[in-house]
């Protein structure tokens, strides 16, 4: 995703471990794909139009990291790109690996006066359940996308691998605002690893709320990653 939107989980399970595999072998990797709609916690973020993005991520020691990935994005105005800058910790706390992080939105190109930008603070947590995994996470923003004051996002997710290439995942989230209009997503998928670097996701999300219009409807989004 990019790396810290996972929350979004529309990366696969295969294409993330590809990425994990790459930073073991190299303190920097790469990431760069295709999809066919950018969603962001059950929203379109292109308008249900393509997108191209990519990444590059910097382990620093033995759990640190910070990266920066970008994708176009289309609002309807001016808005060119969003650009996210991250950085955080992975521990180990028991049986539960953890993940600490705090993500800047910035927007290319915005109107003035947009107050498009924003600041996200995230904590999240996954534990292996036999072959499979389960998480949760929240992310936080005291002032969020547009300026319209306190955010959170709240989820939990499962992965399973069916094969050696082939794995299920899922989730399901709750995004709420200061000012209403909160909303529920979620989000189920197929990721297919065709070897250690290029990895397809197949992925069907969805909300429950039709104030946000045709770009909150449910989609089949099919995503191309390759992370090297």
């Amino acid at each position: 995703m990019k790396t810290l939107k996972l929350a979004l989980l529309a990366a696969a399970t295969t294409v993330a471990m590809g990425g994990v595999a790459a930073a073991q072998e190299s303190p920097v990797s790469f990431n760069v794909g295709v999809a066919s709609d950018y969603v962001f916690r059950g929203v379109s973020q292109t308008d249900e139009g393509p997108q191209v993005f990519g990444g590059v991520d910097l382990a620093i020691g033995e759990m640190g990291y910070a990266g920066v990935w970008a994708s176009n994005v289309d609002f309807g105005d001016d808005t060119a790109a969003e650009v996210d800058f991250y950085a955080g910790i992975t521990p180990t706390l028991g049986p539960v690996s953890a993940d600490f992080a705090a993500i800047y939105y910035a927007y290319v190109d915005a109107p003035s006066g947009s107050d498009y930008n924003y600041w996200e603070f995230a904590a999240s947590g996954t534990i292996p359940a036999g072959p499979a995994e389960i998480g949760a996470a929240v992310y936080y923003s005291p002032e969020f996308f547009g300026g319209i004051g306190d955010a959170f996002y709240y989820e939990v997710n499962a992965a399973a691998p069916l094969t050696d290439k082939l794995s299920v995942s899922g989730a399901l989230g709750r995004q709420e605002f200061d000012g209403g209009g909160d909303y529920t997503t979620w989000n189920v998928g197929l990721g297919v690893a065709f070897n250690d670097t290029i990895g397809l996701d197949l992925r069907y999300h969805d909300t429950d709320e039709d104030a946000l219009g045709d770009i909150g409807e449910g989609r089949l989004v099919a995503s191309l990653t390759a992370a090297f």
